[in-house]
């Protein structure tokens, strides 16, 4: 069995998220999405809120798990039998930092392999701090987000910022 993980902050999960999440996993028969508890970021939302998140975006991919963790990256992927890491990328700078984060996984533990995926065009603009940005001053996040949070996540924005704008979704 071929299990990949494919770890991220997801604060919030964008619509290039999920596009990579919907390509990459039909090539292993166990795709787990890893939510990072990472220490060093600081994330608008709460590690319970960004996993439901993921848990609802993810619903209809049948081999697609949503798992939290808060240790290193090859730790997790040691701990679920992960062979791969899937990583998306949207843009050279985006390359030259997880190029530099295979390398590490890579000395750490050799039979783990990081397989990176290039972005949909049409969402290559897309980021997390570009939605929690435009949606912090209540602009729309529609095509930003998956469509089924986008009402949701509109409304975890107004609680968190005060702002709901007619129309934000």
């Amino acid at each position: 069995m071929t299990v990949a993980i494919c770890p991220g902050t997801f604060d919030p999960i964008t619509c290039g998220h999920l596009d990579i999440i919907s390509r990459a996993c039909k090539y292993f028969d166990r795709f787990i999405v890893g939510v990072a508890a990472n220490p060093f970021k600081q994330p608008l939302f709460t590690l319970e809120e960004r996993t439901h998140m993921l848990e609802k975006a993810t619903a209809g991919l049948t081999n697609v798990e949503v798992t939290a963790f808060d240790t290193l990256l090859i730790d997790f992927a040691r701990k679920v039998g992960a062979t791969a890491i899937v990583k998306g990328l949207r843009a050279i700078s985006d390359f030259e930092y997880e190029f530099q984060m295979a390398q590490i996984n890579q000395a750490m533990d050799e039979e783990v392999e990081t397989f990176f995926v290039m972005a949909n065009p049409e969402y290559t603009f897309i980021s997390s701090s570009a939605v929690r940005e435009v949606a912090s001053y209540g602009g729309a996040i529609k095509g930003l987000v998956p469509e089924n949070l986008e009402l949701e996540l509109v409304e975890m924005f107004a609680r968190k910022f005060g702002k709901l704008k007619k129309g934000a979704v």
